[in-house]
């Protein structure tokens, strides 16, 4: 079996009341790609993103990072990767340099922590405003606050969630070129979801479509466009979604 980034063979999450989160979920990942999930809503894009950062057990199936079992050695795989949610929560009292020596902290320690932290400081761009407590922030910085800290600790792997919400046009064109260079400069892997199709059609070479806890399709994006004949990411998951209904 090759190695691959990620790997996920028949993942399924059952919640609590019998609600589906993921459905049989086979797809994989290959080392310095970019690969995006895609789906509404209820579609399973967290929980899938979740069971593989470790933070939620798969109710069956198995999930591997660089050939490790992440639900079998949680601690090993965690090493490898870090991740970022759709609502990062900041410590509200901190300043925005002291939040980011802290998360960076749990990674690394002497040189190569204030490395990471003049590295977050100029990925975050705030100016003086990291002096201030992150109470004060505006959602929007707050999210590019804790992007900083996912990006300069330089994971082989980035699970990245929602990656640009709470920011305006500008912030977000920022932030998509931030990730793409960190992809192409050190090799990280990104597997990311996204409402904005458009955004993933930009970022990513290859998508997973989901829906209602099921993989409709998976391929690259280009690849997707040319079968189903359409102009952009966004009709191929509407032709796709009428072929599933």
């Amino acid at each position: 079996m090759p190695e691959y980034a990620i790997l996920t063979r028949n993942l399924t999450k059952i919640y609590r009341g019998g609600n589906i989160g993921v459905n049989s979920l086979t797809f994989t990942v290959e080392e310095g790609e970019i690969y995006g999930l895609i789906g509404p809503n209820g579609s399973g894009k967290t929980t899938t993103l979740r069971i593989i950062a470790t933070l939620l057990k798969p109710t069956r199936g198995e999930v591997y990072v660089y050939g490790i079992d992440v639900v079998k050695n949680p601690l090993e795989a965690r090493r490898l990767m870090n991740y970022l949610p759709e609502e990062a929560g900041a410590y509200r009292d901190l300043s925005g340099l002291d939040f980011i020596r802290f998360m960076l902290s749990v990674r690394f320690s002497g040189r190569r922590l204030e490395e990471a932290v003049s590295e977050a400081i100029e990925i975050a761009d705030l100016g003086n405003d990291l002096k201030r407590p992150i109470r004060g922030y505006s959602k929007g910085m707050k999210r590019i606050l804790a992007l900083s800290t996912v990006l300069a600790s330089h994971p082989k792997l980035l699970i990245l969630d929602e990656p640009t919400s709470g920011l305006d046009v500008e912030r977000s064109i920022y932030v998509r070129k931030m990730i793409k260079r960190y992809n192409k400069e050190f090799g990280i892997t990104v597997l990311l979801s996204s409402h904005n199709m458009l955004e993933v059609e930009y970022l990513c070479r290859k998508v997973g479509i989901l829906y209602r806890g099921t993989l409709l399709r998976e391929g690259p994006v280009e690849e997707l466009k040319a079968r189903t004949n359409s102009v952009n990411l966004e009709e191929v998951f509407l032709k796709i979604k009428g072929e599933a209904a």
